[in-house]
C-alpha cells in the first residue's frame, strides 16, 4: 500500500469522523448545553454547510498552491478547532468553533483528492481516489461509533479530543510523508462545465444525501425509540451504517463499470424508501420490544446505508461522463453532497422539534419520494462508459 495515499485516506478519515463524532451523544450535549437536541443538531449543520459553500470558492482561491501545504494547514488548524470544541462554554461558542472545523475540511478534502491523483501513475488515479474517498466510509465502520463510545464512558467533549487526536495523527502523516504537490498548469481546450444535463444528477445527490443525514444526524434518539438502545450501544448501529456502505460501495461500483443509470438509481431511492418506512415502524413500535425491535432498526439501518451508497458510484460516472471529466464537476458534487447533508439535519432537527421523533423518518421518506420522481423523470436511462480523458 501507498503510505502517501494511505496518510491522505486518513485526512478524509478524519473530518469524516469529525462531522458526525458526536452523534451519538447528542441528546447528552444538548442537555449539558441547556438547548433542544433539534438545535443541538445544528451543530452539524454549520459543518457541513460551511463546507458545501465554501469548498468551491477556496478550490479556484488556493488552485496554485502546493497541497502539501494546504493539507497540513487544514490538519492543523482542524485539530486545534477540535480541541477548542471540546472546551467551548457554550452552545454558541461551540458553533463558532465547528464552522472553523468545516472551514479546514472545506480545503482538505479537494486537496486530498487532487493529491492522491498527482502522486500515483495515470493508470491508478482512479483506485487511488476512490482509496482517499473510502475513509469516508471508514469513518462510519471506525471513527464515529468509536465517537460514541468514548463519548458514553468519557462524557461528550471527549468526543471532540478524539476528532483532535484523529485530524492530529493525520497531520502527522502529511506533514512527515507526503512530498510537495503542485497543481498542474491548466490544459488548453479543456471541457467547459455545462449545468444543465448535469442538474438532475446534482439534485438526485442532494436529495439522497438529505435524506439518508435526516436520520444520521439523529440516530441516538431513533435508535433509542426504535431499539430501546442509548449510550455506547448507539456505535453498534452506527456500525451497521459502515458496513452498508461496504456493500453498497461495491454493488455501485458494479454498477457503474456496467454504465447503469436511472433504473438503478430509481432502485436505490426505492430502498432508501423501504428504510425509512421500516424506521417509522420501528419509532411507533409496531415489533416486539427488545431483539425484534433492534433488528428491525439496524435493517433499517443497513438498507438505507447500501441504498445511498449504491446509488454514489453510479452518479459520479455518469457526472464523469456527462462533463467529460471536467475537474470542476465533482467539486461541485462535493459540495451538492454537504448541501444535502444541511437539508437533512436542518429537516430533522424541525421534524423532531415538531413532530418527535417518528417524524424524522417520516420527513426522510418525503425527500425520499422526491428524488424518486426527480430520477423517473429527468435521468436518462443509461449510457455506455466512455472513456474520459486525464484531469
Amino acid at each position: 500500500m501507498n503510505p502517501r495515499i494511505l496518510v491522505l485516506t486518513l485526512s478524509t478519515f478524519a473530518f469524516g469522523s469529525t462531522a458526525f463524532i458526536f452523534a451519538g451523544v447528542l441528546e447528552t450535549m444538548a442537555r449539558d448545553l441547556g438547548v433542544t437536541t433539534a438545535v443541538a443538531g445544528q451543530l452539524q449543520t454549520s459543518y457541513v454547510l460551511v463546507s458545501a459553500l465554501l469548498g468551491p470558492p477556496l478550490a479556484w482561491l488556493l488552485g496554485k498552491m502546493d497541497r502539501r501545504h494546504l493539507l497540513v494547514t487544514a490538519l492543523g488548524c482542524g485539530a486545534m478547532a477540535n480541541l477548542a470544541c471540546a472546551a467551548a462554554p457554550g452552545f454558541q461558542s461551540l458553533l463558532v468553533l465547528r464552522t472553523l472545523v468545516g472551514l479546514s475540511a472545506a480545503i482538505a478534502g479537494p486537496a486530498a483528492s487532487v493529491a492522491a491523483a498527482a502522486l500515483v501513475p495515470p493508470e491508478r488515479r482512479g483506485s487511488a481516489v476512490a482509496m482517499v474517498m473510502g475513509g469516508m466510509t471508514m469513518a462510519f465502520v471506525i471513527g464515529i461509533p468509536l465517537g460514541s463510545f468514548v463519548g458514553a464512558h468519557f462524557g461528550w467533549r471527549s468526543t471532540f479530543v478524539l476528532a483532535s487526536a484523529l485530524t492530529g495523527i493525520a497531520f502527522l502523516g502529511v506533514l512527515f510523508l507526503m512530498p510537495s504537490v503542485r497543481p498542474p498548469s491548466p490544459v488548453s481546450g479543456a471541457p467547459r462545465l455545462t449545468l444543465s444535463p448535469l442538474a438532475p444528477l446534482y439534485a438526485a445527490t442532494f436529495l439522497s444525501f438529505a435524506a439518508n443525514m435526516t436520520v444520521n444526524l439523529f440516530i441516538a434518539p431513533v435508535v433509542r425509540v426504535g431499539a430501546g438502545v442509548t449510550g455506547a450501544g448507539v456505535g453498534l448501529f452506527q456500525m451497521v451504517i459502515g458496513l452498508g456502505s461496504i456493500v453498497g460501495l461495491s454493488l455501485g461500483g458494479r454498477a457503474g463499470d456496467r454504465g447503469e443509470g436511472r433504473e438503478w438509481l430509481i432502485l436505490c431511492f426505492l430502498g432508501q424508501l423501504t428504510a425509512m418506512s421500516l424506521h417509522v415502524a420501528a419509532t411507533h413500535h409496531l415489533t416486539p420490544p427488545g431483539l425484534p425491535s433492534q433488528l428491525l432498526v439496524a435493517l433499517a439501518i443497513f438498507v438505507a446505508s447500501t441504498s445511498l451508497f449504491s446509488l454514489m458510484p453510479v452518479l459520479s460516472s455518469r457526472i464523469i461522463q456527462t462533463s467529460q471529466g471536467a475537474p470542476l464537476a465533482m467539486a461541485v458534487n462535493g459540495s451538492v453532497n454537504s448541501m444535502g447533508q444541511a437539508l437533512g439535519s436542518a429537516v430533522g432537527g424541525f421534524a423532531l422539534a415538531t413532530l418527535g421523533v417518528p417524524g424524522i423518518p417520516m420527513s426522510a421518506i418525503c425527500i425520499s419520494l422526491a428524488g424518486l420522481a426527480l430520477t423517473a423523470l429527468f435521468i436518462p436511462r443509461r449510457t455506455s462508459p466512455a472513456p474520459v480523458g486525464p484531469p
